[in-house]
């Protein structure tokens, strides 16, 4: 029995490893992520793991658009970016102040991205924008609720919406190619890209206000993902329409960060019951540039679904579902075992909470924001 348990904490211990190295990058083949000479548009971009990510798809050599809505927040964040420019003389950067809870304002936004970058939709669109405000659900006001939905799903919802319109269906229409005439022209592929969190795949107690719209993001890239690869096939197919298809395909992101010491993070434990404390207390935490790095490094290797740490890969390898398969022997293999550790975390976490309430007792109610 106890040789049987050494060897499986030794392959368990293996396993994360490797996990821990193809998060990394360490294991991909070419950088399917090129972003030299493209331009991005990125909200969330004046702080945080946003402003990481706008510094290094600067030293990659992008062309960035940040998006946020403190002005002074933004300059800084542009003239960190450019600092570390690839190539300072040719690359261009932008700053655009906006409320991206606001449906109105994506139009906006997108509009003067679009006249910015001479009248071209940005070939990347990055979907970061995002707050937490984590309480106990009864204690959380209705206005908080309709809030955190408006900025951790709507707001992503709202410029995919918008940027896939574009891309798929501009008010000029693409011309027509006659295959006949000989090869088709085709354009690099677009890239949507959505921040999500890592509790989109597990939801905890005191997390109820900002899990399940982090969540429906979740589903929204998975119906998203689903729903290119018909435009996609489009682009092959020798029926021709009235409508002429984008000259390139289109791919859909995800990103589950965990936990990251950031401005943000500082914020959210102010509002964070103890009992979340509790569960949380032996996750990994990552630097904003650990966290950005992963990222990066992720959407190089050409994964679609990117977290940026090994407790979030796990996370995801539990919840799979129908979601295509990276790697068919790691995450076979890696759904296989997540489903034995889940019989000791579940109720792990779960005693946790109970054993909370049974130990502190009936909570007086506390009014949050």
């Amino acid at each position: 029995m106890v040789i049987g348990i050494f060897w499986a904490t030794v392959c368990l211990l293996i396993f994360l490893g490797v996990l821990s190295l193809d998060i990394m990058g360490f294991f991909s083949r070419g950088n399917k992520f090129q972003v030299e000479g493209r331009t991005i548009l990125l909200t969330g971009a004046s702080y945080g793991m946003g402003r990481e990510l706008a510094k290094m798809l600067s030293e990659r050599g992008a062309n960035v658009i940040l998006v946020a809505r403190d002005v002074k927040k933004l300059q800084d964040a542009l003239e960190y970016a450019k600092s570390f420019a690839k190539n300072p003389s040719t690359q261009s950067f932008h700053i655009i102040s906006a409320d991206v809870t606001s449906e109105s304002e994506n139009t906006r936004l997108l509009a003067e991205a679009t006249t910015w970058n001479n009248g071209k939709v940005p070939e990347i669109v990055w979907a970061n924008a995002g707050s937490a405000i984590p309480q106990l659900f009864i204690e959380t006001s209705i206005e908080t609720l309709r809030k955190q939905m408006d900025i951790n799903y709507w707001a992503a919802a709202y410029l995919a919406h918008k940027t896939l319109k574009a891309w798929l269906y501009p008010e000029t229409p693409y011309p027509t190619q006659d295959r006949n005439q000989g090869k088709i022209k085709s354009e690099p592929t677009r890239h949507f890209i959505i921040t999500s969190s890592s509790v989109a795949f597990v939801n905890i107690a005191g997390y109820s206000p900002y899990g399940p719209p982090k969540s429906a993001l979740r589903g929204l890239a998975d119906s998203l993902r689903s729903e290119l690869l018909m435009y996609n096939g489009a682009r092959r197919s020798a029926t021709s329409t009235s409508q002429a298809p984008a000259p390139f395909d289109v791919n859909i992101h995800t990103i589950y960060p965990g936990t990251i010491t950031s401005p943000g993070h500082k914020n959210e434990n102010e509002t964070k019951h103890q009992v979340s404390h509790l569960l949380e207390s032996s996750d990994p935490v990552q630097s904003e540039t650990e966290a950005a790095t992963a990222v990066i490094r992720g959407l190089e290797s050409g994964r679609d679904m990117v977290p940026t740490n090994w407790l979030g890969e796990l996370m995801r390898l539990s919840s799979l579902g129908g979601n295509p398969r990276e790697n068919i022997v790691k995450d076979t293999v890696g759904q296989w075992l997540t489903s034995i550790l889940w019989l000791f975390i579940n109720p792990d976490m779960d005693g946790k909470v109970w054993g909370w309430g049974k130990k502190e007792g009936m909570p007086a109610f506390k009014s949050g924001k």
